[in-house]
């Protein structure tokens, strides 16, 4: 608090009485960089000081104040801030991942304790890919519960917003039960629950191409909106250049690797298709009537090439077009760093997901948000969650539940190959409707109003050819 009284004297030294700290906090950006750390601490003991002085005891005053002052723990315990339960959801998603890795690649040191579960039909039915589709269920089960009791909620004060950021240790519970209670269901159900799980996670590659492409959207609009059009036109040009560059280079690599002989047709087509998806896409974004720039279509190119990538390193081996080592049998480092990055990536993915609700609002509120107002949709992150543990549950047993898949291996298999090659076409059909959706919608409301006005204009003449023949017959 002295050090805080300190800044805020030598502050007030250089800019006067801290009257509109909003207003000084940007002059302080722009010249006086060294007093950004002393301004922040002025910043969070001034406000927890006046809320002293005022003498507000309320909940929502005091949760503030432990979510800025107090430690992760504190607000673990008080269930205080909203923005770190995300991390403890993403870790309990992390360790139903690798639950469900164990089950598939290790359950046969579980075999005699599984021989007791009576769904489990001598323990064979919770090994390998019935062991995912179990675990992937519980895991399901705890969010969509989460889902269910969080859903619209918009008030931090609510009784579920503490729900949704505290009381740990009965979701804690909630889930070790929600993961067992499927190891107990007979076989037939596990395997219905397999095949809506191709659906559940179909939704989750949705709503993930959805989120990536309003991000890189909202990136453009960003750099080309009046405050940052001048500042961003090099950084611009620089990192569309950048994407153009090294989608270039994935695609020249792809062939080189992925299609080495004539033979490789299928190889041949996924590449060539990309480079002409990739060409298309920045003709309809450089369009006069489009204007949309080279940033967004460089940036999913590199989307699409990636995804064109994934598809073609999920082909099972055994072909002549994929060059793998003699040691593609065998577990080796490279194959562990590889599944490891995969399932990081997949709670990554998830994690990022969830908190972009705003992207799927229907309808757009320009309202500024209150301060008692959620951070992000609890609903959608839980749900988000929810269908992303039937999308790991996918990868780990190849997207087929009768396949068998190798130690240390991710979505690995044809069907896994044509599920990218699907997304990757998808994704350009959505972003290239989104380029035109609202040039079509601007054609329709200038089309109606033609026709309004060619409406207006027969009414009219009408009334006036009918006022005349009624003159014309009072005349005679």
């Amino acid at each position: 608090m002295i050090y805080a009284s300190a800044c805020k004297q030598e502050l007030e030294i250089k800019f006067g009485k801290l009257s509109d700290y909003g207003t000084m906090s940007r002059e302080i950006f722009k010249e006086w960089c060294p007093f950004l750390l002393c301004s922040i601490h002025v910043l969070r003991s001034t406000a927890v000081e006046e809320d002293m002085e005022a003498g507000e005891s309320d909940s929502g005053n005091q949760r503030r104040i432990i979510s800025k002052d107090s430690s992760w723990f504190s607000q673990f315990r008080n269930a205080s801030n909203p923005w770190m339960a995300r991390y403890a959801y993403a870790l309990i998603f992390l360790v139903a991942n690798l639950v469900a890795w164990a089950a598939r690649d290790y359950g046969r040191g579980a075999l005699t304790e599984m021989k007791r579960l009576k769904g489990c039909n001598g323990g064979k039915d919770c090994l390998d890919a019935e062991g995912v589709l179990r675990v992937s269920l519980g895991c399901f089960i705890f969010y969509i519960i989460m889902f269910l009791s969080t859903a619209r909620t918009s008030k931090l004060n609510d009784v579920r917003d503490t729900w949704h950021s505290g009381w740990w240790t009965v979701k804690i519970a909630l889930w070790v039960v929600a993961t067992v209670i499927p190891f107990l269901l007979p076989s037939e159900f596990i395997q219905i629950y397999g095949e809506v799980a191709h659906f559940g996670a179909g939704v989750f590659l949705l709503i993930q191409l959805i989120s990536i492409i309003s991000f890189i959207t909202w990136l453009n609009d960003c750099c080309e909106s009046d405050r940052f059009a001048a500042r961003c036109r090099i950084h611009v040009m620089l990192f569309a250049t950048t994407a153009y560059v090294v989608c270039l280079l994935g695609i020249i690599l792809m062939y080189i690797w992925y299609a080495p002989k004539p033979s490789c047709l299928l190889n041949i087509f996924f590449i060539t298709w990309t480079l002409v998806l990739l060409q298309l896409m920045t003709s309809v974004s450089l369009h006069p009537k489009v204007d949309a720039g080279i940033l967004t279509p460089g940036l999913m190119g590199l989307y699409v090439v990636f995804l064109c990538w994934c598809a073609i390193r999920s082909e099972p081996a055994g072909g002549n077009c994929i060059r793998k080592s003699d040691s593609a049998t065998k577990t080796d480092w490279l194959s562990i760093i590889s599944f490891v990055v995969g399932i990081l990536a997949i709670v990554t993915a998830t994690f990022s997901t969830g908190i972009d609700s705003n992207c799927f609002q229907f309808r757009k509120d320009d309202t500024p948000a209150a301060e008692d107002d959620v951070p992000y949709g609890y609903g959608f992150f839980h749900f988000v969650f929810a269908t992303g543990a039937m999308y790991f549950a996918m990868l780990l047993i190849g997207w087929n539940s009768h396949h068998s898949m190798r130690k240390w291996t991710i979505d690995v298999g044809w069907t896994s190959t044509w599920v990218k090659i699907v997304n990757e076409w998808l994704a350009v059909c959505v972003y290239l409707w989104m380029l035109i959706a609202p040039i079509i919608r601007h054609c329709r409301h200038i089309a109606l109003q033609i026709g309004k006005e060619n409406a207006i204009a027969k009414s009219r003449k009408f009334s006036g050819l009918k006022d005349s023949s009624s003159l014309h017959t009072g005349q005679k």
